[in-house]
């Protein structure tokens, strides 16, 4: 009889394949259930620097789709990316997890030897291998599902790890701006601080500044107190001088005598026109009649500049002292500035020269005692004591003749004492400003202010040059040095005057000449040089005419000399004398 037992069937090598697929399944399943536990108990934070795995990457953690350093960056958040770079990261996520899924249903299907389509009937299967095969492939897809969903909380797990992270950077930069602002406000504050105290510094300085100016300022008050307190003393001492001149003045007065204005009025008819004689810069001069007799009045004039003080500064002069070569001040109206003198018949030596009125010439024996009268003159007032006085407007119009066509000088008003604190010769005394007349004024005294006797030396070199020339002032000196030296002199004489002593004229122009140099050091002394040479020219016209009286006939009749004068003197005498009987009766 046969056996019915047989032998067991070797395993089959599919079958074997089978089981390992399961365990590696099981195993899988296993591994990735607890990588999931443990990170969900883990920090997100923490994990953010390391590579996002899965347990379908075991083994090839170079082919998933790690999220690298520069995808965490957070820097876009401060460079305005936009939120689409994190769809973006998830994107790539999910299609690299869907290959690494499908490439990894593949390897199994590879390393078991098979695919799942592969079992057929033809290799003997039993229907108990199509169940597990069956059961497999639902395992596999279930955690597939779990795998995907892991993902997607994994996914949204990032998402908010980084929306944290972001604004946790947005919090930082705000925070790091206020810090910034923080920081400019301590360094505005501080800015602020050190122009506070450079403020004070100035001010302080400023403060100190006016510290000294205070007390500069009490300094000069001070200072300005003690020169008011001299002032005032000063002024007290200038004021009792001023009495004590009043004083001298008052004596002065018995000298002449006060006339009232009435009296001046009566005497000039109301100072009518016809009986105004002249003008000059003090004001118009009358002819008058005081006391039946025949003077001249000069009125002060209301503009006049410095009038008053002329008035006082003749009044003193002419009062203190007499001359025969100086007009005579016989009285005066202190109230209303009348100066009364004797009355000069023929005027002024200007208009005589110049014949104003087609008057007669006068000769040179006349011309040559004028010459002498007025040097002798201007010497005695030089020489007075104890200061020299200076008349600073020596002039022909300022020279007076009398009915003798006796010369006198006038108008002193502009007259000055200078000081005697040096030699005579050297007397000089400093002006602020210049007096006199053009033409006539000492050209060192015009420029420097300097006054001096030889100032008057100067006026009366331009004055003797007009005697013997009967020509104006303006370069005269030049024309008459020129005519010497070209030795045509006579050219320069007075042609009304035929009969020129030329030898004696020359001596007397080259005499005016130097007396008109231009630096007072060349002009001659008026007392040692220029009188006796001119006193000596004197006694020759006194000579020459003692011939004409003698017999010898003069050269022309029309020529006023010495003996006519004698006969209209007399003439002149009766007549006064009878207009005096007739006024009397």
């Amino acid at each position: 009889m046969r056996n019915a037992s047989r032998a067991a069937p070797s395993p089959s090598p599919i079958r074997e394949q089978i089981e390992n697929v399961n365990k590696q399944n099981i195993g899988f399943k296993t591994s990735f259930a607890n990588s999931i536990r443990e990170r969900r108990h883990k920090n997100p934070l923490d994990s953010q620097d390391e590579t996002i795995r899965t347990p379908l990457s075991k083994g090839r953690p170079s082919d998933y789709g790690d999220i690298s350093d520069t995808e965490t960056d957070i820097s876009y958040i401060s460079s305005g990316r936009p939120s689409s770079d994190h769809s973006f990261l998830y994107d790539e996520i999910d299609s690299a997890l869907s290959s690494r899924i499908s490439t990894s249903t593949d390897n199994l299907s590879i390393r078991s030897g098979f695919r799942w389509n592969d079992v057929s009937p033809m290799h003997g299967f039993s229907s108990v291998s199509d169940e597990s095969g069956r059961t497999s492939s639902c395992s596999c897809s279930s955690q597939m599902e779990e795998v995907e969903n892991e993902i997607r909380r994994l996914r949204l797990e990032l998402k908010q790890t980084m929306d944290m992270y972001s604004t946790a950077c947005k919090e930082a930069l705000v925070a790091q701006k206020k810090a910034m602002e923080l920081q400019n406000c301590k360094h505005e504050e501080e800015r602020k601080v050190e122009e506070a105290r450079l403020a004070q510094e100035a001010a302080e300085s400023v403060a100190e500044k006016e510290r000294a100016k205070c007390r500069a300022a009490l300094e000069t008050a001070e200072a300005s107190k003690k020169i008011a307190q001299l002032e005032a003393e000063r002024r007290v001492k200038a004021e009792i001088k001023a009495s004590q001149v009043v004083d001298r003045l008052n004596l002065d007065d018995i000298r002449y005598r006060k006339y009232t204005i009435e009296e001046i009025e009566v005497g000039t008819d109301f100072f009518s026109q016809s009986y105004k004689i002249g003008e000059g810069g003090y004001g118009p001069v009358f002819k008058c009649y005081l006391d039946h007799t025949l003077v001249a009045v000069k009125v002060l004039r209301p503009d006049a500049t410095h009038g008053r003080s002329q008035f006082q500064q003749e009044v003193k002069i002419l009062s203190s002292m007499r001359h025969p070569n100086m007009v005579l001040l016989l009285g005066a109206c202190p109230e209303y500035g009348c100066l009364v003198y004797e009355y000069m018949a023929n005027g002024s030596l200007q208009d005589r020269l110049f014949r104003s009125g087609n008057t007669p010439v006068l000769s040179w024996r006349l011309r040559f005692r004028i010459a002498a009268e007025i040097i002798t003159a201007l010497a005695f007032l030089h020489q007075t004591k104890p200061e020299p006085l200076v008349h600073r407007d020596l002039k022909p119009a300022n020279i007076l003749l009398d009915a003798n066509y006796v010369s006198k000088i006038g108008d002193v008003g502009l007259a000055r004492l200078v000081p005697e604190n040096v030699n005579d010769n050297m007397t000089q005394y400093h002006m602020t400003s210049a007096a006199g007349t053009f033409c006539y004024i000492d050209p060192e005294y015009q420029h420097t202010g300097m006054l001096g006797v030889k100032s008057d030396v100067y006026s009366l070199g331009i004055m003797l040059l007009q005697l013997i020339t009967a020509k104006p002032p303006m370069g005269i000196a030049h024309y008459v040095s020129q005519s010497i030296e070209n030795e045509n002199f006579t050219d320069m004489l007075d042609p009304a005057i035929p009969d020129w002593p030329v030898e004696e004229t020359l001596c007397l122009a080259k005499i005016a000449l130097q007396c008109a140099e231009m630096k007072r050091k060349d002009r001659p002394d008026l007392a040692k040089v220029v009188l006796p040479e001119v006193t000596r020219l004197r006694r020759f016209a006194e000579e020459n005419m003692n011939d004409v009286l003698l017999g010898t006939p003069p050269c022309k009749s029309s020529l006023l000399d010495v003996q006519d004068i004698m006969s209209d003197h007399s003439l002149v005498h009766s007549g006064s004398s009878q207009a005096d009987s007739n006024t009397s009766i």
